[in-house]
């Protein structure tokens, strides 16, 4: 099984790319052993849903105030932990990379966790994503059917 989950707030500008990925993928993925879904970013809710799956997928958008809005970076969940500094201050209990950190702690990670970070520039509360994250969409929706079709084809999961 794979699980694609896009992350975000969809009254927080940018906030919202991962969500607005996570529907452009349930349109593309048709395969019935690939599941998209949303959450919020807690990150026991984000455990949660990434367990009992092969491979998960998480799209959320970050900060950078070294790089341009639209940056994607790929991060693999297994090689080292997130860069914690990136990740918008989160008013959940805790973030992603806190997730990420406890799941490997407790042996609870999914035996492939792939992260998506998009650099985004406007975290207030409204609607609307900045020019350069809208392009970046097209593209991380591009690099995710990729993703999924290689472990697909590799035979690395039950997909």
């Amino acid at each position: 099984m794979i699980r694609v989950i896009g992350v975000g707030e969809r009254y927080r500008c940018d906030d919202a790319v991962g969500l607005v990925v996570a529907e452009r993928l349930r349109a593309s993925l048709h395969r019935s052993r690939i599941e998209v879904m949303t959450a919020s970013g807690e990150g026991s809710d984000l455990m949660e849903r990434w367990r009992g799956v092969d491979t998960a997928i998480v799209v959320d958008a970050v900060a950078s105030d070294e790089e341009p809005t639209g940056t994607i970076h790929r991060w693999d969940a297994h090689e080292k932990p997130l860069p914690a500094r990136i990740f918008p201050q989160s008013t959940h209990l805790f973030s992603l990379p806190q997730a990420v950190e406890l799941a490997r702690v407790l042996g609870e990670l999914p035996r492939r966790l792939i992260v998506y970070g998009i650099v985004g520039a406007d975290f207030r509360m409204g609607e609307g994503l900045s020019a350069s994250v809208r392009v970046a969409i097209d593209e991380v929706v591009r690099r995710i059917e990729s993703d999924t079709q290689a472990f697909v084809s590799a035979g690395n999961s039950d997909a």
